[in-house]
């Protein structure tokens, strides 16, 4: 049980991290397309465009808390439970504007 509440939360943090992204176009691409005859007479030349990307800090860890485990009796037991924090590109920004 706690190794599927574990996989769950890393692959939501996976989902969330992929979606946090920033992406930032840094340069205007262009194609140049050569120019065919029965020879070429011209060459061609592309410039794709640039792109710096951001992505999020994603940190995991765990913390302990007191939860309710089913045993003969219920009882409260401290375990383990996975914790996430995403900042996104975008917190990341604003922070370093601070």
């Amino acid at each position: 049980m706690i190794k599927t509440t574990a996989i769950a939360a890393l692959a939501a943090a996976a989902a969330l991290g992929l979606s946090a992204c920033d992406v930032k176009k840094t340069q205007e691409g262009s194609v140049n397309m050569p120019k065919y005859d029965v020879k070429k007479t011209e060459d061609g030349h592309v410039t794709p465009p640039k792109y710096d990307v951001t992505g999020p800090d994603v940190k995991v860890g765990s913390k302990e808390e007191t939860v309710k485990v089913p045993t003969v009796r219920t009882e409260e037991k401290k375990v383990d439970v996975p914790t996430v924090d995403v900042t996104t590109a975008k917190e990341k920004e604003q922070q370093g504007k601070k």
